[in-house]
């Protein structure tokens, strides 16, 4: 799976703990920064990962940053992209299964010691269910396609 990885400087060194786990689990990691704790804004990084969410260059996208709430705000900005914030391995399971959540949007200081490698592995192992899920995900499409042309969405034409 192609996963695309960003943070601001408060996510850093969590980032910089994950892309090994994730390289090990056998995903291609792409970082997208930022590269060093010297303060940036969450919504460049936030909004590097969406948008190759949204354009379908990668599969799906971990966000970090202080609280990931803002990461999740810029990410759901984006046509295609179903970000939360993730306390938790429950949350991070039925994301997946019920709402084919493809951004993962993480909290580098209020996690504390949960097992964030394991909330990563059944965020990524763990299947969309579809049935009656997937009609609910189809109408949120329907809610961006109503309000989005394909020129809004920033992507090239034949990459959305």
């Amino acid at each position: 799976m192609k996963i695309a990885v960003g943070s601001d400087h408060r996510g850093f060194h969590l980032k910089s703990k994950l892309i090994p786990l994730l390289q090990e689990l056998g995903h291609d990691v792409e970082d997208v920064g930022t590269s060093s704790a010297e303060s940036v804004d969450y919504t460049d990084f936030g909004a590097v990962v969406a948008h190759k969410v949204s354009c379908g260059d990668i599969d799906r996208g971990i966000l970090i940053c202080g609280t990931g709430i803002g990461m999740a705000i810029t990410a759901n900005k984006f046509p295609g992209v179903r970000a939360i914030t993730c306390p938790d391995e429950l949350t991070a399971e039925m994301c997946r299964r019920h709402n084919d959540v493809n951004i993962l949007c993480l909290s580098a200081d209020m996690l504390g010691e949960r097992p964030i490698d394991r909330m990563i592995e059944v965020w990524l192992t763990t299947e969309f269910e579809g049935g009656r899920h997937a009609r609910r995900v189809d109408k949120i499409r329907d809610i961006e396609k109503q309000h989005l042309t394909e020129s809004e969405r920033g992507c090239p034409p034949s990459s959305c």
